[in-house]
């Protein structure tokens, strides 16, 4: 690969680790609400609706630091991708059923983001984390580990 797209790649998953970070960091302010938008989409039972909530915005922050530190990417984006998959299928579903709910990816209050947006932005990230997973892969293949 050549300098330039190194660079891409790079800028690439700091952009996308940056997003998780963000989004982990908002969450964690207000877990109770977040956990009423996982209760919204009505896919979980009420416990582990809170459970999620105090679990997922850590790991959006784990998988978020170890993107932008470059150590375990390809868990990291692994994780991610997986994440991502979760959300948009939580989004496709609530969308499906007619639930007019908020998907709680950046705000816990105010305006509602529409369902089409939020899955539109998944699918962005969720290109965004494969395109790292592959570079990961294609790294591990060139130099593997002693």
């Amino acid at each position: 690969m050549n300098l330039a797209g190194k660079h891409l790649l790079s800028i690439l998953r700091v952009a996308l680790a940056t997003v998780f970070v963000y989004a982990g960091a908002l969450k964690i302010n207000d877990p109770v609400a977040f956990a009423g938008n996982i209760a919204a989409y009505k896919l979980l039972p009420y416990f582990a609706a809170y459970l999620a909530a105090a679990i997922l915005p850590w790991l959006e922050i784990c998988c978020g630091l170890l993107l932008i530190i470059g150590w375990r990417v390809r868990a990291a984006a692994g994780m991610v991708v997986l994440l991502n998959i979760a959300f948009i299928i939580a989004l496709a579903a609530a969308m499906v059923r007619g639930l007019d709910i908020d998907c709680g990816c950046f705000k816990q209050a105010g305006a509602k983001t529409p369902a089409w947006q939020a899955l539109l932005r998944d699918a962005v990230l969720l290109v965004m984390a494969l395109t790292v997973l592959r570079s990961a892969d294609r790294k591990l293949k060139e130099d593997p580990p002693a």
